[in-house]
């Protein structure tokens, strides 16, 4: 899932589409994934002062670390160099990082993102 599909679920699923939220009550079986890159990007939401998780961002990831049923993966070589070979003109670092992962990993994003979902076919929403 992506940043905003992660910070939803976690905090406010009402904000996620009936798909989506399908999908996240799911996890518990079926597993899901998120990049590293998006703690780094609400580490930076809250510098910001665009988010507040109710908790330090350190214990935010603790409780996600615990959930047996998500898996953070690390940005390695591999994710850098898909990530610079996607032939996509999309500047952010996060989103991109995102797709690059879940192209490497072969599974859908769960997000709402339209210029995601106009690049990476397969999307959840």
């Amino acid at each position: 899932m992506d940043t905003c599909a992660l910070i939803w679920w976690t905090l406010d699923p009402g904000k996620l589409s009936e798909s989506a939220a399908g999908c996240c009550n799911d996890i518990a079986e079926t597993g899901a994934l998120i990049s590293s890159i998006s703690i780094w990007e609400i580490g930076i939401k809250i510098k910001k002062g665009n988010l507040d998780l109710g908790v330090g961002l350190e214990e935010y990831v603790a409780r996600l670390k615990r959930l047996d049923s998500l898996s953070i993966i690390p940005v390695d070589e591999d994710i850098w160099l898909e990530n610079i070979n996607l032939d996509w003109s999309h500047k952010d670092p996060a989103d991109r990082t995102i797709v690059a992962t879940a192209r490497l990993e072969n599974v859908p994003i769960i997000t709402k993102d339209e210029i995601i979902k106009q690049f990476y076919p397969n999307v959840i929403w």
